[in-house]
């Protein structure tokens, strides 16, 4: 089982004119619930968007990023997912309070932002409000007003086993195919009656078979996804090049130094009143290093 985990499959039905993914994650899964002790709702919501993440970053066309956003005026503020075309996740939630099971208790007023950065090119950013009984339903949503694209997503997470795992899947209409509504109903009604076991536990290629050994698929090769956090001392740097100098300097001189936490990975990062004077004197060049 584990050969399939932490990737992400990509597939394409030859006559159907949809196409498909399949991720499953276990261990970068477990590395964005290491940084926060999550309640379990919100354990489930981080596999959830971290799946949907990942399949929305293999829509990517082009090399950039793609984040993620859950905000809402209820107990969850905010959570977010970070995604790069290399399938590079990491991710963190604030909550306030009890956090229900229900995933339309868990916002108010909540939207989803969905933002991608190309490495060339304009950032672009769509939204849709969290109005339904699901995120998967929020993402079908996102795509029918935004893409104007028929899409299924399912997602799924288990965290009773001892290792939690997340997993999801996604067909869509090719962007060319106009006349592939009845094709796209069909294999839609055929994804629909995989049981969370099966996407948990079986092959990747046993999945599909089952599921579609009537059809015609193309597999592509899998995609590792992992979780890697893009922190650094020198963006830390960069982030106090623009705190009042002073300021800074006043916390050195109280607490020996300035420090700053990643909010993604707990990474921590320590600046001394030299360092301070370096960074805003435009002469930081200190190699990265942890504490």
């Amino acid at each position: 089982m584990s050969d399939n985990n932490d990737h992400l499959y990509r597939y394409l039905f030859e006559k159907a004119h949809v196409r498909g993914e399949l991720v499953r994650l276990q261990n970068s899964y477990a590395a964005v619930l290491a940084a926060q002790d999550y309640p379990a709702p919100i354990r489930r919501l981080m596999g959830e968007l971290m799946a949907a993440t990942s399949l929305l970053t293999a829509t990517l066309k082009f090399e950039g990023d793609i984040a993620v956003q859950l905000q809402s005026e209820g107990p969850i503020k905010y959570a977010v997912i970070n995604g790069t075309h290399q399938q590079e996740l990491r991710g963190v939630a604030r909550w306030d309070g009890d956090v229900p099971e229900d995933f339309a208790a868990m916002f108010h007023k909540g939207v989803m932002a969905i933002t991608i950065t190309p490495k060339d090119g304009e950032r672009y950013q769509g939204m849709v409000a969290l109005d339904k009984d699901s995120l998967a339903a929020c993402l079908e949503s996102y795509f029918s007003q935004s893409e104007q694209l028929a899409t299924r997503v399912i997602l799924k997470t288990r965290l009773e086993a001892e290792t939690p795992l997340a997993a999801g899947m996604l067909l869509q209409v090719l962007p060319v195919a106009e006349s592939a509504h009845e094709e796209f109903e069909h294999l839609t009604q055929i994804t629909d009656t995989i049981t969370t076991q099966e996407l948990m536990e079986l092959p990747v290629r046993e999945i599909l078979h089952r599921l579609y050994h009537q059809e015609e698929i193309e597999l592509f090769t899998p995609q590792p996804v992992m979780f890697k956090c893009s922190c650094s001392r020198q963006r830390s740097a960069m982030a106090l090049a623009s705190v009042d100098k002073q300021d800074l300097l006043e916390i050195a001189a109280k607490d020996g130094e300035v420090t700053i936490n990643c909010q993604y990975c707990h990474a921590e990062y320590r600046f001394d009143a030299i360092d301070i004077e370096a960074i805003h004197a435009g002469q930081f060049d200190q190699p990265a290093s942890l504490s």
